[in-house]
């Protein structure tokens, strides 16, 4: 099992704004949504950049909430113009890293929904609505992240070593490998081909099998699991991605949830499993609807 710590997450391109552009040159980029008060403290300290250099990080309060925002020019982040800019893959990429930094730095300190990147309010009146509006359900989700982190488990399996162990794995290849030891050279032959023949769809049941006993394992210890997009052909130095699994873990279970994954890394290593720890993440497979 290896473990590479932070990785960093790009942006999803999804823009939630107001339906109206205003006539004004700058509006309102949010990264995440806390209360106010300990929001407040961290405000006061030091703090990352924002995800345009020219412009300070602040709080919009609405009551015992607060958003984390920015301004930033309608030129770029206006409803028309952010579609073209999201498609500029060097733009957006630091972007993403600058919101993903912002993100980070509340969600280690405080009890925080996280926004995905791209979303705009025109207006501060807009932002203080949005968090009036849905105050109730975003306390909920507040308290229900409170000393909880997210973290990743990705599944990987070097194809060609399980094809071979699947053999012994699969009872129906296990039985057919058993009736070819004990038949006629010509029968064995042609058992042999069949399960050559079978080899790939086997592996891809047990494919299936390993990745649903790892999230059932590995949710026990969690409250609350996610499987996460896989690429198609996706791979990586560990093999062909096999899923991509989000938990959120309370913090004093870690421990024993790391302890778990790498005893179910171990049991299945010999069969071209691996599995890649990773986070500690801002809670975003698990923040609700306001990442929707």
């Amino acid at each position: 099992m290896s473990a590479r710590g932070r990785k960093k997450k790009s942006g999803d391109g999804r823009a939630q704004q107001e339906a109206r552009t205003p006539q004004k040159s700058r509006a309102f980029y949010l990264y995440c949504i806390g209360e106010r008060d300990p929001l407040a403290l961290l405000i006061a300290g030091k703090l990352p950049g924002a995800i345009e250099t020219d412009t300070q990080i602040e709080m919009i309060i609405s009551d015992d909430l607060a958003a984390i925002a920015s301004q930033v020019p309608l030129a770029d982040y206006g409803e028309e113009t952010l579609a073209e800019r999201i498609g500029d893959a060097s733009w957006t990429a630091v972007r993403a890293m600058r919101h993903e930094q912002v993100v980070e730095h509340f969600a280690r300190r405080a009890s925080v929904i996280p926004l995905r990147f791209g979303a705009i309010y025109f207006e501060r009146a807009g932002v203080e609505q949005m968090l009036s509006e849905n105050r109730d359900e975003f306390l909920s989700t507040i308290d229900r992240l409170r000393g909880r982190e997210e973290w990743g488990v990705n599944v990987y399996v070097t194809r060609a070593v399980l094809k071979q162990a699947v053999t012994t794995i699969s009872p129906r290849l296990r039985e057919m490998a058993e009736r070819a030891a004990a038949a006629s050279p010509g029968q064995a032959y042609l058992l042999r081909k069949e399960i050559d023949a079978l080899r790939a769809d086997e592996a891809r049941v047990e494919t299936r099998r390993v990745t649903d006993e790892i999230e059932r394992e590995l949710e026990s210890l969690s409250d609350g699991s996610a499987r996460l997009r896989v690429m198609k052909d996706e791979s990586a130095e560990h093999g062909e991605a096999a899923a991509r699994l989000a938990f959120l873990v309370p913090a004093p279970r870690f421990d024993e949830f790391r302890k778990a994954a790498e005893n179910m890394a171990e049991k299945y290593a010999a069969s071209g499993f691996k599995l890649e720890l990773t986070g500690p993440w801002p809670a975003y497979n698990f923040a609700g609807r306001t990442n929707k």
